[in-house]
């Protein structure tokens, strides 16, 4: 069967809402500066309706994956449940626009799509409150075969392992990618994260994961080992390639038979890191699908990343083709 999408995202299907406010604002909500919180429906309506003007954009991890990906001149897809409500149509003709297959239906009853406020105060302190409203409805039911077997690459980030029918869905997908011979890749996500479901994340890396993606922290919790030599040991024997991520002191991609170790890209001004794991992936699965080496996988996601730490916001604001293209990594 021939492939329709190069990657295809799993994931939280989520609004990142980005707002300016004083000090003020965040003291008259209760609201810890910079901490990043979970926040329920009353809450989140609150917020909205007081926060002032406001930039509107697809989010979540995977979403910004396959976001890059087809900034970088691939076909990717997302599934991801969203509400028929106004945040729900945002990000339905976000991600579109973005050039991403967006097949999920959305929900018609339940909670309402799932928002983060990212709150700036002048100094650039970033304060996040998360609603995760709809993504907790995403289930077995929203995984569309025919999209799974289309694509090179099912990935999917470890946010969606905490709700129990996320969980069956991923698996679900996994084994329609295994029966069709294609990829599943899986993103450890966050640290704490990892430490909530180490024994059902190993199981599924040995089972089902062809490329896993991990920061430092990430994989030596998965292990619980100590140092970063003794998870990369570990990890090598587990799946067929593992892409491990070192902030500025670049990235180590492992497999069965090799060892590659890959500096980042220079930073002139390092803004923000949200979406730089993202980005990563993003650049490294387009590398990937093109049947390119892991060294030039490693070198256009650290592009990537590169590109969306130096500003605010997880979405690449420079033409990421563009760039690939003028460095010869695309």
């Amino acid at each position: 069967m021939t492939t329709q999408y190069d990657v295809l995202g799993i994931g939280n299907a989520i609004v990142d809402v980005l707002s300016k406010v004083d000090d003020q604002f965040l003291l008259t909500n209760q609201i810890p500066k910079g901490s990043m919180q979970i926040i329920d429906e009353d809450t989140a309506r609150h917020l909205y309706s007081t926060m002032g003007a406001a930039i509107e954009i697809s989010g979540g991890s995977a979403a910004n994956t396959a976001v890059g990906v087809a900034q970088l001149g691939g076909k990717a897809a997302f599934f991801g449940k969203i509400k028929t409500d106004q945040l729900g149509d945002v990000f339905r003709h976000d991600i579109t626009a973005s050039g991403v297959a967006f097949p999920t239906k959305d929900a018609t009853g339940g909670p309402e799509t799932a928002r983060s406020f990212i709150l700036v105060t002048p100094d650039g302190e970033r304060t996040m409150n998360t609603f995760l409203g709809a993504c907790v409805e995403f289930g077995p039911d929203d995984i569309d075969v025919e999209t799974v077997k289309a694509s090179k690459v099912t990935y999917m980030e470890g946010f969606l392992w905490d709700p129990e029918q996320a969980k069956q869905a991923f698996v679900k997908a996994a084994q329609i990618a295994r029966v069709a011979n294609r990829d599943v890749s899986l993103s450890l996500s966050d640290s704490f994260c990892v430490d909530r479901h180490r024994d059902s994340f190993l199981e599924l890396v040995k089972r089902d994961i062809d490329i896993l993606f991990a920061n430092e922290d990430e994989i030596k919790s998965l292990y619980q080992v100590d140092t970063f030599d003794a998870a990369l040991q570990a990890v090598r024997q587990d799946c067929k390639i593992a892409a491990l991520t070192r902030s500025s002191a670049g990235s180590v991609i492992v497999s069965p038979n090799d060892i590659h170790i890959v500096e980042a890209e220079k930073v002139d001004l390092l803004v923000d890191t949200t979406g730089a794991g993202d980005l990563f992936a993003a650049g490294f699965l387009t590398a990937y699908t093109q049947d390119k080496d892991l060294v030039s996988c490693a070198q256009l996601g650290a592009m990537a990343a590169a590109e969306v730490i130096s500003h605010i916001g997880a979405r690449p604001q420079a033409d990421l083709k563009e760039l690939a293209q003028a460095k010869g990594l695309l």
